[in-house]
């Protein structure tokens, strides 16, 4: 009787087991790397404290880093907020404990995280208070007032896939217990680019205001054309903020007529009257600027490759310290002018590129600190050479997977960084040395082929996935092609793909395709997904006022209509399975990559929240 019981017992089928958040909340999280890639910096500050050098640092989705011994090590102080992506930090210039943050990156591509405000600590960055603007989304800039501390205005551009009101530029006089919209933009698409202070007079201000918005398949920064109205513009202020007065063309002469894209703006601290100002006007009048009697008259500079190009991206003006004449402008390359802005050389050196801000030691401006899309450099002689510590692990992975090797490996895409494979755990420890860059570009989905251990499949943006022997390196470009005389496959930046437990391969453009022999062939399972509508087709000519290309939106249009296919196809049977989730964020803590194997289930819940949200948005959006 026994025995019959135990057969009766083992045919029933075994119940359903349940995996969630809370089957992975007791679990650690450990830090498996890496920095030899880091990330994109998006600010920094530094002041000297005695003898050492602290500095801040902002990653734009790695959160705050410290370092109290000029960079030679560093420690995340901002993990424990709900937010990770950073757009200004600045230091009290009275009290070093004091430190504000801005929350939500504002060099504004398609990949940018929001924020939720902006903080303050008095203890170093040990502690932190929410002092309020939670509706921002992005800051782009503090200052603080020198002469009274509790004084503080931020910088404000605001949402970036829709409009609001919080926007502009605000001000506390208390510390950041309340805030005064101060200069409004002229309407809700509009606030405030950059922010700039005259040291010796801190009621001086000057303002960028910036009219822009993105959609899933387009971007403007000014008007909608070259010929459209922009309500961007630079304010100066001499009351500290209370009332403003717009220089334009015809009350500042030498300043381009509007419309106006980006305008980013500062004040020569060694001598105030002088005032610099990239304006993104339309060619060829989209140029450097300088004032040399605080913004009554201007004269038209530098207008380099380099000073012009991507204002979404690089909008920032260093001027040194010590020497009113010596510029840095932050752009794909890192420039700086010693002559007064007239002309411009590149110092970027071995660094990474895609600059985004610079410090100046007041103390000795040869020593230099940049931050990009690779992370923090350090310069002793001016930029003539560049020092990177490898030693800040803010990667912003697109995607992760794992394959089923003991101990698994991870495999993951980042922001302009390439495609790399690291191991779960070492002996020892797992260092920079054991992670793996296996592909380039800016990578995207990396998957192991289950059908052969020494294959990989990595993907770099626009879709161009690729087949990666992993002991020799050698890549086969695997990308589908159109049929003859059929017109472009309209590719996303972050292009779906999916591999089958099969080995099938899926990407998606327009069409769905298929490949079951690596990529020699490929099956197009679909028809067209999206409207085919030519309106949101034209990513190359959008952009507003510079009219430059929009190379990396493209292939977002139609992505509402064919969200309905995509959720289908997720969840179809597993071998056929296709995670056509667009535009999905990087981890909040990418730079962590923590415990994969809990992440990785995380990662498909959100990846389905996302679509839910998406679904929802993009009335109000316009697209994902």
């Amino acid at each position: 009787m026994n025995l019959l019981l135990l057969l009766l017992i083992a045919q029933q089928p075994a119940p359903a087991v349940k995996v969630d958040s809370e089957t992975i909340s007791g679990l650690g999280a450990r830090n498996i790397g890496s920095a030899a890639m880091s990330g994109r910096i998006a600010t920094l500050d530094a002041v000297h404290e005695g003898v050492r050098l602290t500095i801040y640092v902002g990653s734009a989705s790695g959160g705050v880093w410290k370092s109290t011994n000029g960079g030679t090590t560093f420690k995340p102080v901002f993990d424990k907020q709900p937010v990770q992506s950073i757009g200004a930090v600045t230091i009290d210039p009275k009290n070093p404990k004091v430190i504000w943050v801005g929350t939500g990156e504002s060099w504004m591509r398609n990949s940018v995280s929001i924020g939720d405000g902006i903080y303050r600590s008095d203890d170093g960055g040990d502690n932190w208070t929410n002092m309020g603007l939670r509706n921002s989304e992005h800051i782009v800039k503090i200052l603080v007032d020198p002469t009274e501390t509790n004084t503080v205005y931020v910088c404000v551009p605001g949402k970036l896939w829709s409009d609001s009101d919080e926007r502009g530029v605000y001000k506390t006089t208390d510390g950041g217990k309340t805030w005064t919209k101060v200069l409004r933009g002229a309407n809700l698409s509009t606030g405030c680019s950059l922010l700039t202070m005259d040291p010796a007079h801190p009621k001086t201000l000057y303002a960028g205001m910036w009219d822009f918005r993105r959609r899933g398949w387009t971007f403007r920064s000014g008007g909608d054309s070259a010929t459209a109205p922009s309500a961007s513009g630079l304010f100066k202020s001499t009351d500290g903020g209370a009332t403003w007065t717009e220089l334009t063309s015809t009350s500042a002469a030498g300043l381009p007529p509007k419309p106006w894209g980006r305008v980013a703006v500062t004040v020569a601290p060694s001598k105030p009257d002088i005032v610099y100002a990239f304006i993104e006007a339309v060619p060829p009048l989209n140029a450097l600027y300088r004032s040399d009697n605080g913004g009554k008259t201007w004269q038209m500079l530098d207008r380099s490759q380099n000073m012009i190009w991507r204002p979404f991206y690089f909008a920032n003006l260093i001027v040194d310290p010590r020497d009113p004449d010596r510029v840095y402008k932050p752009d794909g390359g890192l420039i700086v002018s010693t002559d007064g802005g007239k002309s411009f050389s590149g110092i970027a050196g071995g660094a990474h590129g895609d600059f985004h801000d610079v410090w100046v030691d007041p103390n000795n401006t040869d020593n230099v600190i940049t931050g990009d899309d690779g992370g923090l450099w350090f310069s002793y002689d001016a930029g003539n050479k560049w020092v990177k510590n490898e030693n800040l692990p803010v990667s912003q992975f697109y995607h992760v997977s794992v394959d089923m090797a003991r101990p698994y490996n991870v495999y993951g895409g980042l922001q302009d960084n390439s495609s790399w494979v690291g191991p779960s755990e070492f002996p020892g420890g797992i260092t920079n040395h054991q992670w793996e860059n296996m592909y380039g570009g800016d990578g995207f989905w990396m998957f192991a082929d289950p059908t052969d251990p020494d294959y990989l499949y990595a993907e770099a943006q626009g879709g161009a996935i690729g087949r990666v022997n992993r002991k020799t390196h050698e890549v086969r470009s695997l990308q589908p092609l159109p049929r003859y005389q059929e017109g472009k496959l309209r590719f996303n930046w972050n292009t779906p793909v999916h591999v089958g437990d099969n080995g099938a391969v899926y990407i998606g453009a327009q069409f769905l395709f298929r490949t079951k022999d690596h990529g020699q062939t490929w099956d197009r399972i679909s028809p067209d997904l999206t409207t085919n509508d030519p309106d949101k087709q034209r990513q190359e000519q959008s952009g507003g006022v510079g009219g430059y290309r929009r190379w990396e939106s493209a292939g977002h249009a139609g992505r509402r209509e064919n969200m309905d296919e995509c959720r289908r196809q997720h969840h179809g049977p597993a071998q056929e399975r296709v995670g056509l989730v667009s535009r999905a964020r990087p981890f909040q803590h990418g730079h962590d990559l923590r415990d994969v194997r809990s992440a990785y289930v995380r990662r498909h819940a959100a990846l389905r929240l996302q679509v839910d949200r998406l679904r929802g948005d993009l009335d109000t959006r316009g697209g994902a």
